[in-house]
């Protein structure tokens, strides 16, 4: 068995334990052969053999001499730090378990031997929950050891201590070189100096050079790595929130994707990537330990700028893509991206917003506001509107849809400025400059004015609208309706949502699907209410099985809203 992970994660600690909790099972001994300190591979053998007093025989090698020395033997052998020695260490334990059946080996190492019988068994970070897990523990226990009189009891130090323990990574090296700064600081001081942790977290250690300080615990894994590992591991180091293959590919400039994958798997053995293999698609990250060390590599490399760049601009290039997903039947998956994207989406439009780059930050912010819009998630409002007055100053071909998008603020409370930019909009629209507001949304936006008391002003937006641009539009046809009934236009608002129905049935987009189904029987509530009820249930299942939280809260409103007395049983069970 091969106990592999990152390094400072207590490899060597639990296999020193394994071996104490085991030792009544050998009747021949535990021997622990340290290879740390071994730098020419040659020497392996000649480390174990010192370990287990065997001298090489006549006409054998070293390492033969030790196996067959062995055979027989009832031993747990256990070789700590395996990886800068790699294939010497399984050529001398391959040459050992086939001498004998009865010998076991239990191994380090920050990446697997790859020998035929070897059983991976990946060393996890510690558990993070609470004042009570074990990296909390550990820290409290180490600090008490430097300074016996300190009391991490208060609420404030104790969100500290486990704060430490998080952006450590629950990391064991990490968080004892934490704790034992606090022999001259607070937990505060610590926590609020971990943003440059390979300077904060040094020394106060004995032993092997590599675990004295977090960045000789990284260097070590850094330094075996060649050339091209190094140089992806650093470049990835831009992504926040982990990475697929093809962002991968996209930031490194790699125009093959087999050969970015076998080094993602390279990294991902050697400890250095986490692999997350739960969903579709394989997605890996670094611990914030690693990929900080690598993002120094990086910048001091002189490639930051265009791997930030290159970040930057592969999100932006996903816009239509992800647009063209959210339109279809998988329109999930788009709001699923949102989320997991959303680290990376904020520090790509950070990057090309500061460096002025409208062409990759607008397409960023307008993407991830309108998917935002849906599921409730704002924070890309702001992006897009943070980039108005610079794509006002030139003009720039999106300025609608970042109005638009803008727009949005009505939903935080903003209702004074949702107004202006909704005016901004429409002019900008209809001055015939700007790229189109996808997928109608200009008239949903008029609804903000229902607030002011002044549905007849939406009911005319979608007229002139519709005028404006002839055709099905479903969407702006159903805000008509919405707002004919708010102002009273009974007659209007039927005639508006006639189509909606078969809208509903024949797209393949569930927003249009459930939106229509919300605004045909919204405005069909009170003449033919147990129909209502079932089609704003189906349209309820689909918002809700498509993700659309805000479709999915309006007719949860609208359901609520129903008299009870009109809901018989019969239309229950159809729910």
């Amino acid at each position: 068995m091969t106990l592999t992970g990152v390094g400072g994660v207590g490899k060597t600690r639990l296999a020193m334990e394994l071996a104490v909790r085991l030792a009544d099972t050998f009747p021949d001994g535990v021997f622990v052969i340290e290879l740390a300190a071994i730098g020419d591979p040659a020497a392996v053998p000649e480390a174990a053999a010192a370990v287990l007093g065997v001298t090489q025989q006549p006409g054998l090698s070293v390492a033969e001499s030790v196996a067959a020395a062995l055979e027989g033997r009832s031993r747990l052998l256990v070789f700590d730090n395996c990886e800068h020695v790699l294939d010497a260490a399984a050529d001398m334990i391959e040459a050992i378990l086939s001498h004998s059946s009865t010998v076991k080996v239990l191994a380090t190492s920050r990446e697997g031997l790859r020998l035929a019988d070897e059983q991976l068994w990946p060393v996890p970070s510690l558990v993070i929950t609470g004042v009570d897990s074990a990296a909390a523990t550990l820290f409290v226990e180490r600090a008490q050891a430097v300074a016996p009189t300190i009391s991490l009891s208060g609420s404030d130090d104790a969100g500290a201590v486990v704060e430490i323990c998080h952006r450590l990574d629950g990391i064991p090296l990490g968080i004892e070189l934490a704790a034992s700064r606090l022999q001259s600081m607070t937990v505060t001081d610590v926590r609020d100096r971990l943003d440059d942790r390979f300077r904060l977290l040094v020394g106060s250690r004995r032993g092997l050079e590599r675990h004295q300080t977090l960045r000789h615990a990284v260097q070590w894994s850094f330094d075996l790595l060649d050339d091209a590992e190094k140089s992806v591991l650093s470049t990835c180091s831009v992504f926040a929130g982990g990475f697929d293959i093809d962002g991968a590919c996209a930031v490194t400039g790699s125009g093959d994707e087999f050969a970015t994958l076998d080094l993602l798997d390279a990294l991902t053995r050697k400890s250095l990537l986490i692999a997350d293999r739960t969903s579709a698609h394989a997605r890996f990250s670094m611990l914030e330990t690693i990929r900080q060390f690598a993002e120094e590599h990086l910048m001091a490399s002189g490639e930051g700028d265009d791997a930030r760049t290159a970040h930057a601009q592969y999100f932006a290039g996903r816009e239509a893509d992800v647009l063209a997903l959210w339109d279809s039947p998988r329109q999930r998956e788009a709001y699923n991206w949102l989320n997991i994207e959303l680290a990376n989406l904020r520090t790509a439009f950070r990057w090309a917003a500061d460096h002025h780059d409208l062409d990759t930050s607008a397409p960023i912010a307008i993407c991830a506001a309108f998917l935002g819009f849906w599921i409730g998630q704002f924070e890309p409002v702001g992006w897009a509107e943070e980039l108005i007055e610079s794509a006002k100053a030139v003009d720039h071909r999106r300025l609608a849809q970042l109005y638009a998008m803008a727009a949005q603020c009505y939903s935080t409370g903003r209702v004074d400025d949702a107004f202006r930019f909704n005016d901004a909009t429409h002019l900008a629209i209809a001055s015939g400059r700007f790229d189109e507001v996808p997928f109608e949304f200009e008239a949903l936006l008029g609804g903000t004015y229902v607030h002011l008391g002044e549905p007849e002003r939406w009911a005319e937006l979608c007229r002139n609208i519709i005028e404006r641009e002839p055709g099905a539009r479903p969407l702006t046809r159903a805000c008509l309706a919405i707002a004919s009934t708010s102002a009273g236009a009974d007659d209007e608002a039927v005639a508006a949502s006639e189509e909606l129905l078969t809208a509903a049935n024949s797209t393949d987009n569930p927003h249009l699907a459930c939106f229509t189904l919300l605004v045909y029987w919204f405005v069909r509530r009170h003449t033919a209410p147990l129909a209502a009820y079932e089609g704003l249930s189906r349209g309820l299942r689909i918002a809700h099985d498509s993700g659309n939280k805000w479709v999915e809260s309006q007719i949860a409103i609208n359901l609520s809203r129903l008299p009870p007395q009109r809901v018989t049983p019969r239309t229950l069970s159809t729910s």
